[in-house]
């Protein structure tokens, strides 16, 4: 496999959420390794600005975008052309071979400015439901990268590929007993990971802390680590401490690789990203989707891993203190489940989908120039986006 010149950049848009960054930083890894230059596109939004600190060593430039609000479209309008205008000035001032999206609100100006400008598109999608900006912007795209093979149906590209989930190279088995040690727990007592993605979820927050009591009683051997987001992590971390638990709480983790390793079972939310990660450190889940993600896309991911025996799927209007406490339990004091959840999770894992992906964008370089990369005008854009379904796939 031939090594890229050192001039040669590709540009990854990844922000808005750390279910974008983080897959978009481990293709990243991948390109570094093949020697090009790699410069990331993110949003101003906290958590991309904390996520991208694990990322530190690459080139980072902050858009100005902002996601649609049902209140008014003109901030978003206005941060979306702004956008495009920094993503234009970027490219000017040096071109790169390639644009990967990753998808969400932050993505899409940046496909806009890279087709006007004729650099070559790619969209990885991460969802089992494509979002409202891949499925909009799919027909500028020269190829498609997926998860979830039935996300295929709502965007009918003529060049899909299945590739798996990008997850960064820490991401991999390690040894339960070291990882638990690192974060002071007891190395041979069981640990419960909660976490709601890179922002939290408080409705999850607020389950384990009306669960601890019950976990002291049925489970007092369990310890736990909790990532909260920013508003919850002082009230939960002095519950754990009202019912005598060892937990380990914070906000946002950025060694997510050492809080799986160290975990048991997790209960967690059903973003794709965190799936993978999940997935690729063999640790099974509990799966308590957010109700309220675009498409209802997080339930549709939680059912495909709960179809193969991966996880288990419990409805947030379902998960009750009680409920919670027995699916763990049943979960934790059955060893041949818990290893079966483990087999499976493995099917879910695709080891080289962050160096396939890289190998692509290397190879736009080299590759003819299509119609589908000459620049687009504002008449041509438009007409694109017009032909599209009204579920927002495309011709």
């Amino acid at each position: 496999m031939g090594k890229a010149q050192p001039t040669r950049l590709v540009t990854i848009a990844c922000g808005g959420t750390g279910g974008h960054l983080f897959p978009g930083v481990a293709v990243a890894e991948a390109l570094e390794r093949r020697g090009a230059d790699v410069e990331l596109l993110i949003s101003s939004k906290a958590v991309d600005q904390l996520g991208v600190q694990t990322a530190r060593h690459l080139e980072v430039l902050a858009l100005p975008a902002l996601p649609p609000s049902l209140r008014s479209c003109f901030p978003f309008l206005k941060a979306f052309l702004q956008s495009c205008r920094v993503t234009r000035t970027a490219f000017k001032q040096r071109r790169p071979v390639a644009l990967l999206a990753m998808g969400g609100f932050a993505s899409a100006p940046s496909i806009v400015a890279a087709r006007m400008a004729g650099v070559p598109v790619f969209l990885h999608e991460a969802n089992s439901v494509p979002g409202r900006a891949n499925r909009w912007c799919s027909p500028l795209a020269r190829e498609v990268y997926l998860y979830f093979p039935g996300a295929a149906a709502n965007l009918r590209h003529r060049s899909v590929h299945v590739t798996g989930m990008p997850v960064r190279s820490r991401f991999q088995p390690s040894n339960t007993e070291t990882c638990r040690k690192l974060l002071k727990l007891d190395a041979s007592a069981p640990v419960l990971l909660v976490t709601g993605g890179s922002q939290g979820a408080h409705a999850l927050n607020k389950l384990l802390e009306d669960a601890v009591g019950l976990f002291a009683v049925r489970a007092p051997e369990l310890q736990f680590v909790h990532f909260t987001g920013s508003e919850d992590a002082e009230c939960v971390r002095r519950t754990y401490a009202r019912h005598g638990r060892r937990a380990v709480v914070e906000p946002f983790c950025s060694d997510m690789w050492t809080a799986l390793g160290a975990a048991t079972l997790a209960v967690a939310r059903a973003g794709a990203s965190s799936l993978a990660e999940q997935a690729a450190m063999r640790l099974p889940a509990i799966l308590i989707p957010y109700p309220h993600a675009a498409d209802n896309h997080q339930h549709h991911n939680a059912l495909a891993f709960a179809a193969t025996g991966a996880a288990r799927l419990l409805p947030q209007n379902h998960a009750t203190p009680n409920a919670l406490v027995d699916l763990v339990l049943a979960i934790l004091l059955d060893p041949l489940a818990l290893s079966a959840m483990q087999t499976a999770m493995v099917g879910w894992h695709r080891p080289d989908a962050a160096e396939w992906i890289a190998e692509r964008l290397i190879e736009a370089k080299q590759s003819p120039t299509r119609a589908a990369d000459s620049p687009l005008t504002i008449a041509r854009l438009t007409s694109h986006v017009g032909h599209t379904h009204a579920d927002g796939s495309a011709h």
